[in-house]
């Protein structure tokens, strides 16, 4: 078998081109998945499915850009229901493990960005994260998992349902809740599939590149050069970023991959991980959780739900994985450490749009709206928190400190303590990461 990779001319159009691609490439499990996926009658009203929130064309998260302009947060089936988050990307997911504590202390795993798909009842966190939304009376708000079954059983693929699951498993009497896992695991199916989770990035081509030349992609850093590589990213020197030249990254792309990568610069793998997954392929993420310090986002639409959604009004505050822990009554001791961090996203598909213009936001909330005020609020926390500036600033002190640039942080304690890395190499770093956005190539087999 013989794979040809074509290099896009138009990234937008061979991604929509992979999207498409035939049933016949996903197994039975994921087809079946696939089309609980884009369902839009398995809701309250027949007006949301999971794609309304995580779409292809963004990389499976919000496809509207005035939500993400705004409160970035979606409304759920019924009118004006919100839940109280952006919502996550569904792709890259599937290698979460369940929530636990490794061998560091560190809380890793889960799903959603509070890490409560613990994947502790189905052994699975995706599937757990699939079955969500279903019952979420502020997403897709069925009244609960025999209605879900009904909705299944009516559809055109209820007959498709018990030829993957067997014969009588549709059964909304007897087994609903049974039903309702199998619903889980066959969209968790479909978000693992190759459909979902392309591997088809400018970066994909740039490792596979390195590989055959032998280069170690996870060793790459600024290198050393003078004054240059002081306050730049100077390249040579041992895995400096120029070693990894005329691999399919342009001079601009490496040194952003080097400062994101050089514990010495921003060090962003740490938590955005190069180790391959499951795939071969890095995820940018080790499923960790953390609080950077983003400020609220005042056009969060869940400050103004009602009392019997949100007890707090505007005073409510996103308390993330020690907010969970807390709640599924953890001792002060676990959660108080874990208060404020929220999961550590895929970077995967991090600026993929379907048009130039189109909004994207960033954050758990969605404060930030573009790559680029992102990364320079991580550079901009990291020099007054305990840069070259954070004695004169007093560290954030309430996150204005000398500058006012940024609102406080919405949890001031347990924030994570960043890298410093030039301002320079802001842009160099969201020209990397633009590199992530499936649809460079295609392999046609």
């Amino acid at each position: 078998m013989k794979t040809t990779k074509t290099v896009a001319l138009a990234g937008a159009f061979l991604l929509a081109a992979a999207m498409a691609s035939p049933a016949a490439a996903l197994s039975p499990r994921e087809t079946l998945g696939k089309k609980l996926f884009f369902d839009t009658s398995l809701s309250a009203n027949g007006t949301q499915s999971c794609a309304s929130c995580h779409a292809p064309e963004t990389g499976y998260t919000g496809p509207d850009a005035a939500t993400n302009a705004g409160g970035a947060v979606y409304e759920g089936a019924i009118s004006h229901r919100f839940g109280n988050r952006k919502p996550p990307a569904s792709a890259y997911a599937g290698d979460s493990p369940l929530l636990k504590k490794d061998s560091t202390g560190t809380w890793i795993g889960g799903m959603f960005w509070d890490g409560r798909a613990t994947g502790a009842v189905l052994g699975d966190p995706l599937a757990e994260q699939a079955q969500g939304p279903f019952l979420n009376p502020l997403e897709q708000a069925i009244d609960n998992a025999q209605n879900l079954c009904m909705k299944v059983k009516k559809s055109n693929y209820a007959g498709f349902f018990e030829e993957v699951w067997g014969a009588g498993t549709l059964d909304c009497d007897k087994d609903a809740n049974g039903v309702y896992e199998k619903i889980g695991r066959s969209v968790a199916a479909y978000e693992r599939s190759r459909e979902v989770n392309l591997f088809s990035s400018k970066f994909d081509l740039f490792w596979d590149s390195a590989k055959k030349a032998r280069k170690d992609v996870t060793k790459i850093k600024c290198g050393t050069g003078g004054m240059a590589g002081m306050m730049g990213c100077a390249g040579s020197g041992t895995n400096g970023w120029a070693g990894y030249r005329n691999l399919g990254l342009t001079d601009t792309e490496l040194q952003g991959l080097a400062v994101f990568n050089d514990p010495s610069r921003g060090n962003c793998s740490s938590c955005h991980s190069l180790k391959a997954g499951s795939a071969g392929y890095p995820l940018f993420t080790d499923f960790s959780y953390d609080n950077l310090g983003i400020p609220k986002n005042p056009a969060n639409p869940f400050y103004t739900m009602p009392a019997e959604w949100n007890p707090d009004g505007v005073n409510w505050i996103d308390y993330g994985l020690g907010g969970y822990l807390k709640n599924a009554g953890y001792a002060a001791t676990v959660y108080g450490p874990e208060m404020g961090k929220q999961k550590v996203p895929t970077l995967r598909n991090v600026d993929l749009r379907p048009y130039p213009g189109f909004v994207k936001a960033y954050g758990h909330n969605g404060y930030f709206k573009s790559l680029q005020d992102i990364v320079f609020f991580y550079h901009w926390r990291a020099m007054m928190d305990g840069g070259m500036m954070g004695g004169m600033a007093g560290g954030m002190g309430g996150m204005g400190g000398m500058t006012g640039m940024f609102p406080p942080p919405e949890v001031d304690q347990n924030r994570a303590k960043l890298s410093m890395f030039p301002r320079m190499q802001v842009e160099n770093i969201v020209l990397f990461l633009k590199t992530l956005s499936d649809g460079f190539y295609s392999d046609n087999n």
